[in-house]
């Protein structure tokens, strides 16, 4: 099983003055733990995409952006709808996206908000 962590997942988020002048959280880098193992998200999309692309079999690969961005925006939606109890709100201003877009994608999707 793999969990995305922040960098920092054993203490208070660091705050960083942000465009506002407000103060706003440290940028994180998220990493992947398998069995004690960490690596960013970043390296098991790689790995993903080099084992998709080896095993297409010498087929055409096409619209593979749309494949991407489906296969991460799918579970990343409805773990932080899960997260926060189905509030779209709050999953809206964690994702940074608006209401209505997160709204558009998780019935595009067929995600049910679950309350």
């Amino acid at each position: 099983m793999r969990t995305a962590l922040a960098n920092d997942d054993t203490g208070p988020l660091d705050l960083m003055p942000g465009p506002s002048g407000q103060p706003s959280p440290a940028p994180v880098t998220l990493q992947v733990v398998q069995s004690g193992r960490r690596e960013p998200l970043s390296r098991c999309v790689e790995d993903a995409l080099r084992v998709y692309l080896q095993t297409t079999g010498g087929h055409g690969v096409l619209d593979l952006h749309r494949l991407v961005i489906e296969e991460v925006e799918r579970p990343l939606f409805a773990t932080v709808l899960q997260h926060v109890d189905g509030n779209l709100s709050q999953a809206a201003k964690i994702l940074g996206l608006t209401r209505s877009t997160l709204r558009k994608r998780l019935r595009e999707y067929g995600i049910e908000r679950g309350r």
